[in-house]
């Protein structure tokens, strides 16, 4: 399968890494973070390898700058699951003064009363969403959204979508997996996708149960 980049994100993240000592990669669960973030990052810990995920807990409650240590950037994916982390960046940008340190990705739900610190100067938090239809190739891009509030640009285009297709694409969305793949196949996936959220996902943002059909 085609592999699909984020080229929009990719440079916002160039950016943000350019500028500040940390990003905070922050979106839903399988927008591709973690894809995105390893084509800048030069050495990874990943917190929910279950291989070394009980080491990894260890050492952020213990010694969270030895899970800092490696190439930079330094991507740590799913840094909630140890909140301490954050504060170990944030101190360690601080001490070392360095713009593009680490990349944090997280796409659940953070209790931030864990944090000590907001990160503010230091942290660039980030948003990440799935991808766009010029980046899937559902557009050409002849109209952007920048084109409409310049003054004197003249908006056009044409699209070779029908109103069947353009069905098929909202339904299917933009997450990167399911690009390119025939509409019946997309549509199992982002099904089981959703089933997922509701059935079990949903209950990380509060610890609450509820009814998932609903």
């Amino acid at each position: 399968m085609k592999e699909h980049r984020h080229r929009l994100i990719d440079e916002e993240l160039r950016l943000n890494l350019e500028s500040f000592g940390a990003v905070s990669l922050e979106g839903p669960k399988w927008c591709g973070k973690t894809t995105t973030a390893l084509q800048q990052a030069k050495s990874t810990v990943f917190m929910q390898d279950e291989d070394n995920a009980p080491n990894y807990l260890r050492l952020a409650e213990d010694t969270p700058s030895a899970l800092l240590k490696g190439d930079r950037p330094r991507l740590i994916d799913e840094w909630q699951v140890a909140p301490r982390l954050w504060d170990a960046v944030r101190f360690s940008v601080d001490k070392d003064d360095e713009e593009g340190m680490y990349i944090l990705t997280s796409s659940r739900t953070m209790d931030w009363d864990k944090v000590k610190h907001s990160g503010a100067g230091r942290i660039s938090r980030l948003r990440m969403r799935t991808m766009s239809l010029w980046e899937s190739g559902d557009s050409t891009g002849e109209v952007r959204l920048g084109s409409l509030f310049t003054e004197g640009a003249r908006v056009g285009g044409s699209s070779p979508h029908e109103i069947y297709d353009i069905a098929e694409i909202l339904t299917r969305g933009g997450w990167p997996k399911v690009i390119g793949r025939d509409s019946r196949h997309a549509r199992t996936v982002v099904e089981g996708y959703c089933r997922s959220l509701t059935d079990s996902e949903i209950r990380t943002v509060d610890g609450r149960e509820r009814d998932p059909d609903r």
